[in-house]
């Protein structure tokens, strides 16, 4: 399936363009036990509605930015830099 993601920096591109890193997380406090970090690691929450992504603009500007993306109809309607304390994927 295709879509249509707007970069912040390049306008609207095609999802080919991007690489998804999935959901944004939060991070376990320091330090984590063994549970909070596989939670961390490989659980997702998976909603079926609008979701806060990681995605990376690998055959445009090279820019990480963060998409609110519908993972019901793939509509992204919001598209943001992260601010310093957000950590990149």
């Amino acid at each position: 399936m295709s879509f249509l993601i707007p970069c912040p920096h390049c306008g609207a591109r095609d999802v080919s363009e991007f690489v998804s890193r999935g959901e944004v997380t939060q991070r376990p406090v320091e330090p984590p036990s063994f549970l909070e970090v596989a939670v961390y690691l490989y659980f997702r929450r998976n909603v079926a509605g609008p979701q806060r992504e990681w995605w990376y603009h690998r055959r445009g500007c090279q820019t990480w930015f963060l998409a609110t993306r519908d993972t019901r109809t793939n509509v992204v309607t919001e598209v943001e830099l992260p601010l310093e304390f957000e950590k990149i994927p």
